[in-house]
């Protein structure tokens, strides 16, 4: 995991902006909000993106195609993180547990299967937006 201080100036813009947002963010959202400091072209958010996902700073939605920041900023070492979407409000709730990456590693690796990255994105509602509705 990369220390936030070697962190370049765009980077840090990105990050900042991701850990206030109250919700995932796109690039093309992120170059929007970021014009005013600066930000000019996609390639520097995209670049800015691919460091921080690199480094555990941030998280990719793959189901979504948008960002957040990681949840755990003491602990980028976690390899399987879980996300639950909420399709009304787009909330998003990280989780991780070494114990389930541990066995779905064995899992995946008893097949001979060699993974590069594990993804597991539920989407549905959150419990706050089923309370609302009821």
């Amino acid at each position: 995991m990369a220390a936030r201080d070697v962190l370049t100036k765009n980077q840090l813009c990105v990050l900042e902006k991701l850990e206030t947002a109250s919700g995932p963010l796109s690039a093309y959202t992120l170059l929007d909000q970021l014009r005013e400091r600066g930000f000019r072209a996609p390639l520097q958010v995209y670049r800015a993106l691919d460091t921080l996902v690199k480094s555990g700073f941030v998280h990719r939605l793959e189901s979504i195609n948008s960002f957040v920041a990681c949840a755990e900023p003491h602990d980028h070492s976690h390899s399987m993180t879980a996300f639950a979407i909420c399709d009304t409000c787009g909330q998003v709730t990280e989780m991780s547990d070494h114990d389930v990456d541990h066995r779905l590693n064995e899992w995946v690796n008893s097949t001979g299967f060699a993974a590069k990255k594990a993804v597991i994105e539920f989407r549905g509602v959150c419990a706050k937006c089923r309370a609302e509705a009821a």
